[in-house]
């Protein structure tokens, strides 16, 4: 298992000007929300992989743990699923400080970026560019498994 650590922030879109490091478009469901039981396709470059993941509690710092699943395991696990799987438009832009903004527009609905650190001390000394809008990472309510269960985003109404 490894530790997670990242902050979360509120987007209007994608940001411009930023190097353009990785683009993919993702599904995900989720089969338990308490622990969290993930699973999600990824479309990158016309290749399709499968993960099986398993989080933690926490906001800033949570237990991640991910394995691959075959297309046919990804198949089985999406038919115990209680809603449409959420579609997530996944962009990643380099920082000016070489970390890694990892933006989503979800359900071509709402935006949110995340930026992960190796340590917690990197997490707190991170001063947000200034196009990045409200910090959720300490908010209930803003993940992906609450937007899962409620299909809403709180602030969005």
């Amino acid at each position: 298992a490894t530790m997670e650590i990242e902050r979360k922030f509120l987007l209007d879109s994608f940001p411009q000007g930023l190097p353009l490091l990785e683009e993919s478009v993702m599904e995900q469901g989720y089969l338990c929300t308490d622990p969290v039981v993930r699973i999600r396709s990824k479309e990158k470059d016309g290749c399709k992989t499968y993960r099986l993941c398993f989080k933690g509690e926490g906001r800033l710092v949570r237990q991640e743990t991910e394995m691959d699943l075959t297309e046919s395991q990804f198949a089985e696990l999406s038919n115990l699923l209680r809603a449409p799987m959420v579609r997530k438009e996944f962009r990643v832009y380099a920082l000016p400080g070489g970390e890694r903004l990892e933006c989503n527009l979800v359900d071509n609905t709402f935006f949110y970026a995340e930026v992960e650190f190796p340590t917690v001390e990197a997490a707190h000394a991170f001063t947000p560019p200034a196009f990045l809008g409200r910090e959720v990472t300490e908010e209930a309510g803003f993940s992906m498994s609450d937007y899962w269960t409620t299909r809403r985003f709180p602030g969005l109404d």
